[in-house]
């Protein structure tokens, strides 16, 4: 994925998602926030350190009806954790927040998220959905292609690498026939296989246009290495964000295939229709769409999937205080503090994906017992 970008506004709300009717939820209590229950639960990846629910900043403010839907998709494949709790939040949907906040008191306890050394300040960058023009067929203009798996991928040991892709004779014929399409520019196809799924807005043979979403379907199992990051090792620039990459790339075009093969690692995808979550985001590893600014992508090991997360970061390119849900990964994204936030769809949040680089502070929220 490529780290980060956000406009100084949030990304739109996500539309209400329809809940089927239930019976009414006991009456809220308004308890007080007591000293947290039991010792500090140690994950593979991390470590979670009960907390009182006035630690988390902004709690109180957050609007989290946004913050509600992301829960909703995580509850069409719950983590079994949070399976009893699910009928819960959707009778919830058209809670007020302030209801909202009094169950989640009720029914979870936070716990901050800690390194295995007990340090609590980590990483947040962001990732978006590309929308690019495309054309079915190789012409004039669009000739940098994105591929399906061939049939002789390796589901597990290594394949050739991006140079050797687009050099060797071999590699060139084992992927002939299996392009989905054309874009113009190859530094964009290459940013969709970072991101690990976009949408092309395709021109057919016969003149007809669709938007399609392309899938993550497998990589070439060569590791991730940030082009970003080999340009400050060759000293070409001190700014990786992405807007400090395209004014070097504009400025040196005779170096783009250099840095193009300085990330050995291809995507391959697969091609699905929009339907009727054309105004959600792709599927993450969780199985169920991203929400605009409320889906992140972790290291499983330090959170697991479906955990409901409050998220904190303050620095240049956004200050934000909110619910998140934990429904994705990306091969860039490891440790214990670390978190990759779904920016939405196109350009405005390709922009706040690509200059997203701020220190953070995770909460995990769990199941009481």
């Amino acid at each position: 994925m490529l780290a980060s970008c956000a406009s100084k506004k949030p990304p739109p709300p996500v539309p209400d998602l329809p809940v089927r009717a239930e019976s009414a939820l006991p009456p809220f209590i308004d308890i007080p926030d007591t000293p947290p229950v039991g010792p500090a639960m140690e994950r593979a990846g991390s470590r979670w350190v009960p907390v009182q629910w006035m630690e988390l900043v902004g709690f109180g403010d957050d609007d989290l009806h946004a913050a509600w839907n992301a829960w909703l998709r995580s509850c069409e494949r719950p983590a079994a954790s949070f399976e009893v709790l699910c009928t819960e939040v959707r009778r919830l949907t058209l809670a007020s927040s302030q209801e909202q906040r009094q169950w989640m008191r009720q029914r979870l306890q936070p716990y901050r998220v800690e390194t295995k050394r007990r340090e609590t300040d980590g990483l947040l960058t962001s990732y978006f959905e590309p929308l690019y023009e495309a054309s079915r067929v190789r012409r004039p203009g669009f000739e940098a292609p994105v591929y399906a798996p061939p049939p002789s991928l390796p589901r597990k040991s290594s394949w050739y690498t991006r140079r050797q892709l687009e050099t060797l004779p071999a590699a060139q014929a084992a992927l002939a026939g299996h392009e989905i399409a054309w874009l113009a520019d190859p530094v964009d196809a290459m940013i969709l296989q970072i991101q690990g799924s976009g949408r092309l807005r395709i021109q057919e043979p016969d003149g007809r246009e669709q938007v399609v979403r392309l899938a993550f379907a497998g990589t070439n199992n060569q590791p991730y290495r940030s082009p970003g990051s080999w340009l400050q090792q060759q000293g070409y620039v001190s700014d990786a964000t992405w807007p400090g990459i395209k004014r070097w790339l504009a400025a040196n075009p005779d170096r783009v295939q250099d840095f193009l093969w300085s990330n050995p690692r291809v995507v391959f995808f697969q091609e699905e229709p929009l339907g009727e979550d054309a105004a959600g985001g792709p599927r993450g590893a969780q199985g169920v769409p991203l929400t605009a600014g409320r889906s992140i992508a972790v290291d499983p090991r330090s959170i697991p999937y479906g955990t409901p997360v409050w998220l904190v970061t303050r620095g240049p390119v956004a200050n934000i205080e909110r619910l998140v849900l934990a429904q994705d990964t990306g091969s860039a994204i490891t440790g214990s503090v670390r978190a990759d936030l779904f920016a939405g769809t196109g350009l405005e949040a390709g922009d706040f994906a690509g200059r997203m680089k701020q220190p953070l502070r995770l909460w995990a929220l769990w199941p009481k017992p």
